[in-house]
């Protein structure tokens, strides 16, 4: 199953019924907001016991479509790297 944002924020609400619903996905959306502007200002994002995020400059390059041979320039772009904890990594692998 995914994890879609409004099944985590139903789980949130039932788990914290102190807390109003409406606040809670604005927790959320400030989250990932400051997440997201932390990766375009090239910082790291990390988050103990759980992963962490960190943007990459992919260099450019001569590519070459598989389908015609023709090269292709690519330009440089940012990507992307994640890294799960060592106890996600456990938890995710264990033998049932």
């Amino acid at each position: 199953m995914p994890a879609v944002k409004s099944d985590l924020i139903r789980q949130l609400a039932n788990n914290y019924p102190n807390f109003l619903k409406k606040d809670l996905i604005k927790f959320f959306e400030i989250t990932l907001y400051e997440m997201q502007e932390a990766l375009k200002r090239g910082e790291r994002v990390e988050i103990r016991d759980v992963f962490s995020l960190e943007p990459r400059i992919q260099k450019a390059r001569v590519a070459r479509n598989p389908k015609t041979n023709e090269k292709v320039n690519t330009p440089e772009k940012k990507t992307i790297q994640f890294k799960m904890s060592k106890e996600w990594f456990k938890k995710i692998n264990e033998k049932k």
